[in-house]
């Protein structure tokens, strides 16, 4: 039967079911999997199948890619030996990793690991490169950042950084003396009874998993190839789970630091601290240790979601209400499409929050005259170009960055369709996108002590100015 929080009546598993059947059907995503914790229940949804080559349908037991979501995993492990006594948040990286080279030597001897966990670093944060399947893959990786550009001063600016996550990992294996993976198993897995949580493809493929796919403007859905992000990649988001998992990991992170048997994982004050704002945007947007954190409508937000080859999650909780939601799609585009219609309806349906859609308005010939033009990450080019009183962002993969994550001969990404964007009336230089994968989400724009547009922070990246 529906429950009833606050005089609303909130939907049942059926309605949930419902919701996600109509919803992914018009879509075409081929196969999700939906979780929600509400008034102590779990509800979840299934939908399609894991594969349209070779279909299972998607159920329980279904292992999906939650992509950066695995950073709150990495962040957690991080507090667990602070707990123990074998770091602080407030350590020195080189403390623990002496070798650490960065371009900028000031920043390799200052930088800590709260830096690494709250995307403050500064340096160029997308390095894809792929460097092997061995147990040494994390330690090459870290000696590939001695090139990274120091893009902003450290603990300047919230710019997303993968980089420092897999940094984190690799002082993770220093203080363990164990591969990442293994030492998440035994602080993480383990102890919460996580028993379909993996990192490894060898440990993923005799069970059943969804494949990554793509859709394209003529309706077609094809198979995303590779299946697996590089290993180097696995502690900013290279974790595979289950939609039952992932709630587990929302009772956990909504508790008191005790698994589901009672047994003490981490103190309480730990893993609150997680979620206490350490850094804020432009946008009121605030980042703890590792998770995303925001107000809507007097409601608190603590969330994370992830993205990886064809594979697309989210992963919100309310502590306060002790709500959480999480959604595996298998699809891009259109499986982000469907999560940011599942928010907006669950928010609504079980917690009574309506995100209202801020004013917006044309900008003006000046400032598409100083917005519009290229920006880049080490991974991305951006083309900014007025249309429809608005303007559109044109976002492409640099061919180098895809070296060695996509199979000789396989069909390379398709360079999403152009993002439009309307300005955020009475906010200087913040818009927001109106429609598409990414509606709703608001960006902004960077300026000099002089006043010039010298980047656009979008997708919590920084794209830094490449030309006119």
């Amino acid at each position: 039967m529906p429950s009833r929080t606050k005089d609303r009546t909130t939907p049942d598993a059926a309605a949930l079911q419902a919701w996600v059947k109509e919803n992914a059907e018009e879509l075409k995503v081929p196969g999700l999997a939906v979780g929600v914790l509400v008034d102590g229940e779990e509800h979840y949804a299934f939908h399609g199948v894991t594969s349209v080559e070779n279909p299972l349908p998607v159920d329980a037991s279904t292992i999906f890619q939650i992509g950066s979501t695995g950073k709150t995993y990495t962040g957690t492990a991080i507090m667990r030996l602070v707990e123990q006594g074998k770091l602080r948040l407030d350590d020195k990286v080189r403390a623990h990793l002496p070798e650490l080279k960065l371009q900028d030597e000031d920043v390799a001897r200052a930088v800590t690991i709260r830096h690494l966990l709250n995307h403050t670093a500064g340096w160029q944060g997308d390095l894809l490169t792929n460097t092997g399947d061995g147990d040494d893959a994390l330690t090459k990786y870290v000696e590939m950042m001695a090139d990274l550009d120091q893009e902003t001063p450290l603990g300047a600016m919230v710019t997303y950084n993968n980089a420092s996550l897999c940094l984190a990992g690799r002082v993770i294996e220093m203080i363990t003396g164990q591969t990442f993976e293994q030492a998440v198993k035994e602080l993480i897995f383990e102890p919460l009874g996580h028993e379909h949580s993996f990192f490894f493809p060898n440990e993923i493929m005799t069970r059943r998993f969804a494949a990554g796919h793509q859709d394209h403007e003529d309706g077609s859905i094809t198979v995303t190839r590779p299946w697996a992000l590089p290993r180097n990649g696995n502690p900013a988001g290279g974790e595979c789970t289950t939609a039952a998992d992932q709630i587990s990991w929302a009772r956990f992170h909504l508790g008191d630091g005790t698994a589901g048997d009672g047994t003490r994982v981490l103190s309480q004050e730990l893993l609150k601290l997680m979620q206490e704002p350490t850094s804020t945007n432009p946008l009121g947007e605030m980042y703890g240790i590792t998770w995303h954190i925001t107000d809507r409508e007097g409601v608190r937000f603590v969330e994370h979601g992830g993205d990886t080859l064809g594979q697309h999650s989210i992963f919100h909780m309310a502590p306060e209400r002790g709500f959480a939601l999480t959604s595996l799609t298998n699809c891009g585009p259109n499986g982000s499409i469907f999560n940011e219609r599942l928010q907006r309806w669950a928010f609504e349906a079980y917690l009574g929050v309506v995100e209202v859609e801020p004013e917006t308005e044309s900008p003006t010939d000046a400032q598409l005259a100083e917005y519009a033009g290229g920006y880049e990450t080490i991974a991305t080019t951006g083309t900014i170009r007025p249309e429809g009183g608005g303007f559109v962002v044109e976002v492409a993969i640099k061919p180098e960055a895809l070296e060695g994550l996509i199979e000789e001969g396989a069909e390379m990404p398709e360079a999403p369709p152009p993002i439009p964007f309307q300005m955020v009336a009475g906010k200087p230089d913040v818009c927001v996108c109106t429609d598409g994968p990414y509606k709703g989400e608001k960006a902004f724009f960077v300026r000099d002590g002089s006043g010039a547009v010298t980047g656009f922070h979008f997708g919590g990246r920084l794209m830094s100015r490449s030309g006119p």
